[in-house]
């Protein structure tokens, strides 16, 4: 249904562009609190007809998703604003904040069937006449909430919106909700026990930890993670593919939500060419990069000797020494200064979050292997954590 829709409203709009993915998140929107809406009048009646109150507190829950869905459709409008002088990076994470939103519902709605699943428990009431009816109507939601999460799995994935895959997980949780109550009226009807109360104790829980697992999956988007390994490699790759880059460090992905991110590195160049063929090869690589991952890109130019066999010694020594702290550690913009008693060595040493000794001791520990190792060498050091994995 949603591909056809999308292929009469929205033309064909591919997902991969900014205006296709928002039109894409809108149409899923709009079709998941006309679904929702129709699933609260369905299962409404049903729990009228049985005189279940699990049915009617599924009804409910269905009419709180179709508030998520207005929530993530509203996230969509708000993210899709263009960029204002308050706002100069754009408006992208109000996405993930409707993201947010949704699984914090969901925690709420948790709560609400955790409470009337003990009520249940402790004044259980019988199933009413006209039931078959009623189980007709929750196998049909139960169907047409695993279509929601098909769809909303399916598409949320391909526009990369985080909201949209809460809404899903979303979907899943009602899915299993409703079939627990669908299996407790039968049991009711056939056995005469009524386990309504048991199984919404249950099913609760179950919705309880899908919303917290959504709530933290999003709050690691608004406070900020490290980009995808493919990513990295790949915008390496690109970089590196130019001869005039020698090496590059201090890659940082700056992330203002789906399709709106600033890429920075710096790219190690032959201190000896011409500054402006460096320049302008730099300039290219930025244009590249913007083209090809759809990010602003910064890059800092580096210069280092290429030729020096002297400096080159040091710092391969250097980069050896280092790895005794761990096997991942690695340095960049290295230089020697010459003293009369002593060298010094300066440089930067990336040094992974898994290696938990604050930066006061890991300069101390470096300059003692550095020493130690090298006669007449002081090592001056700065620490850095890697942003990306």
């Amino acid at each position: 249904m949603i591909s056809i829709l999308g292929k009469i409203f929205l033309k064909n709009k591919s997902k991969d562009t900014t205006e296709g993915r928002r039109a894409w998140g809108a149409l899923c929107s709009i079709a998941g609190i006309a679904l929702n809406i129709l699933l609260f009048l369905g299962k409404l009646l049903a729990g009228t007809f049985a005189g279940s109150i699990a049915i009617t507190a599924d009804a409910f829950n269905n009419l709180s998703d179709a508030g998520s869905s207005l929530i993530t459709l509203i996230g969509f409008r708000f993210a899709g604003k263009k960029p204002d002088p308050e706002h100069p990076f754009g408006h992208g994470r109000f996405e993930y904040i409707s993201g947010l939103l949704v699984s914090i519902i969901i925690v709420v709605v948790g709560v609400e069937l955790m409470t009337s699943s003990i009520g249940k428990i402790i004044t259980p009431e019988p199933i009413g006449e006209n039931w078959v009816l009623s189980a007709v109507i929750l196998g049909a939601s139960i169907l047409v909430k695993l279509y929601m999460f098909f769809y909303n799995s399916r598409v949320g994935k391909a526009i990369n919106s985080s909201g949209m895959k809460a809404t899903a997980m979303d979907c899943i949780s009602d899915s299993v909700a409703t079939a627990v109550v669908l299996v407790s009226l039968i049991v009711g009807v056939y056995f005469d026990i009524m386990i309504d109360g048991y199984c919404g104790v249950l099913v609760s829980l179950f919705i309880l930890f899908a919303g917290f697992k959504s709530a933290m999956e999003t709050l690691k988007l608004l406070l900020g993670t490290p980009p995808e390994k493919e990513f990295v490699e790949a915008v390496e790759a690109t970089v590196l593919s130019h001869p005039t880059v020698i090496g590059i460090h201090d890659l940082i992905v700056h992330d203002y939500g789906p399709g709106r991110q600033i890429l920075s590195l710096h790219a190690e160049v032959d201190g000896k060419g011409d500054i402006y063929e460096l320049h302008d090869e730099i300039d290219l690589i930025e244009q590249e990069l913007a083209e090809v991952y759809g990010c602003l890109a910064v890059i800092h130019m580096d210069p280092i000797e290429t030729d020096n066999e002297v400096t080159n010694s040091y710092r391969m020594s250097v980069a050896k020494i280092v790895k005794v702290i761990h096997q991942d550690v690695t340095i960049h913009d290295f230089r020697m200064v010459p003293g009369v008693t002593h060298t010094n060595l300066i440089f930067d040493a990336v040094v992974p979050f898994s290696v938990k000794d604050d930066d006061k001791k890991l300069k101390k520990d470096i300059a003692k292997l550095v020493s130690s190792n090298l006669e007449n060498c002081n090592a001056v050091v700065q620490i850095d954590r890697p942003f990306t994995n």
